[in-house]
C-alpha cells in the first residue's frame, strides 16, 4: 500500500467530525478538497485559509457533486444526524447522491462515516439510515470502506459532563452501571478515516468500529475522580431522564452494544496514538469543576 499523493474530497468539513478528517489529513500534509453548499460562508472561508480546496456542491445537485469529485483520489462523506423520519429520509437522500456521484466519478476509495451497529437494521431510525447507505455504498461497485463511531468522549466535557457535589465527583447517565460504554474521540476519528482514506492502513472486512475506549459508569466516573484527586461515583439513571425518544433508543443501544466487547486492537493497529479515556481527560486538561449542584 503506497500513501496517496492526490486530492482527497471531504463532505461535512465544516462539522466535528469532518473537520477532525481535516485536521488528520492536513497533518499528513495531504491535498483537501472541500465539498461546501456556500463557497462564501465564514467556515467555508476559514478552510480557504488553511489552503483547502473548495467545490462548491448540492447533494440535490448531481451535476455539481460529479464536478467536485472529479480526479479525486479519496473520498470521505458523512451525513447529517438524523433526529425525525422525515430528516431519516433526508439522510438516506443525501447518501444515496453521494455515493451516485462518487460512482459517476469513478472515486478510487471512499470513507462513509457510519455509527456502530450500523452492519444490520435495529429499528433505530437514525442507525438504520446510515444502514441503508452502507448498503448502497457496498452495491455500488466502489471500494468503500466505513467507520462505524461509537459515542463521543468529548460528551463527557458537555452533556455528561460530571459534576462536583459535596467534595466528590459524581457522574450521571442514563446508563446500567454494568454496562461498558465503547467510545472515541473525535480527533481519532478523523485520524483513522484519514489513515484509510491515504492508503496508510485498511479497514478489515471494510469497516472499523470506532472503540479507544470501552468503560462501564463507575469506572468512567473513577477516571475522571482519579485526575481530580477526589472521591467519584456513578449514578445510573433511568431513560425517561432524556428529552427525545431518538436519545432513549440510542442510551438502550448503548446499553444493548455493551453485550459485544469491542475490538480495540483494531483502531490501535490503524492510529498507534489513539486515545484511551484517561488519556484523552489529560489531553483536554480537564479539571474538576467549581460549581456545586444545588447550589
Amino acid at each position: 500500500m503506497g500513501k496517496k499523493s492526490g486530492t482527497i474530497a471531504v463532505f461535512g468539513a465544516t462539522g466535528q467530525q469532518g473537520g477532525a478528517v481535516v485536521d488528520a489529513l492536513l497533518d499528513h500534509k495531504a491535498r483537501v478538497r472541500a465539498l461546501v453548499r456556500d463557497p462564501q460562508s465564514d467556515r467555508a472561508q476559514a478552510l480557504t485559509a488553511r489552503g483547502i480546496e473548495l467545490a462548491a456542491a448540492r447533494t440535490d445537485d448531481p451535476a455539481s457533486l460529479a464536478a467536485a469529485l472529479a480526479a479525486v483520489e479519496g473520498f470521505y462523506f458523512m451525513t447529517p444526524e438524523a433526529n425525525s423520519l422525515e430528516e431519516v429520509e433526508a439522510e438516506i437522500r443525501i447518501g444515496t447522491a453521494l455515493v451516485d456521484a462518487a460512482a459517476e466519478a469513478g472515486v478510487p476509495h471512499v470513507v462513509f462515516n457510519s455509527v456502530f451497529g450500523a452492519d444490520r437494521e435495529r429499528g433505530v431510525p437514525h442507525h438504520d439510515s446510515k444502514h441503508a447507505i452502507e448498503e448502497y455504498l457496498r452495491k455500488s461497485g466502489l471500494r468503500a470502506s466505513m467507520v462505524r463511531a461509537t459515542a463521543f468522549m468529548e460528551n463527557f466535557a458537555s452533556v455528561l459532563a460530571p459534576c462536583l457535589e459535596h467534595g466528590e465527583i459524581v457522574l450521571r447517565m442514563p446508563l446500567p452501571e454494568d454496562a461498558a460504554l465503547k467510545m472515541i474521540s473525535i480527533r481519532d476519528i478523523g485520524r483513522v478515516a484519514a489513515a484509510l482514506l491515504l492508503d496508510i492502513a485498511e479497514a478489515p472486512g471494510g469497516a472499523v468500529e470506532l472503540v479507544g475506549d470501552e468503560l462501564t459508569g463507575p469506572q468512567i466516573a473513577s477516571a475522571f475522580g482519579a485526575r481530580a484527586g477526589l472521591p467519584a461515583r456513578y449514578e445510573a439513571l433511568p431513560l425517561s431522564v432524556l428529552p427525545t425518544d431518538l436519545d432513549r433508543v440510542m442510551f438502550r443501544e448503548f446499553a444493548n452494544a455493551a453485550e459485544h466487547p469491542g475490538d480495540l486492537a483494531v483502531v490501535r493497529s490503524i492510529e498507534p496514538a489513539a486515545l484511551d479515556l484517561v488519556e484523552w481527560i489529560r489531553a483536554i486538561g480537564w479539571t474538576a469543576p467549581t460549581n456545586v449542584a444545588g447550589s
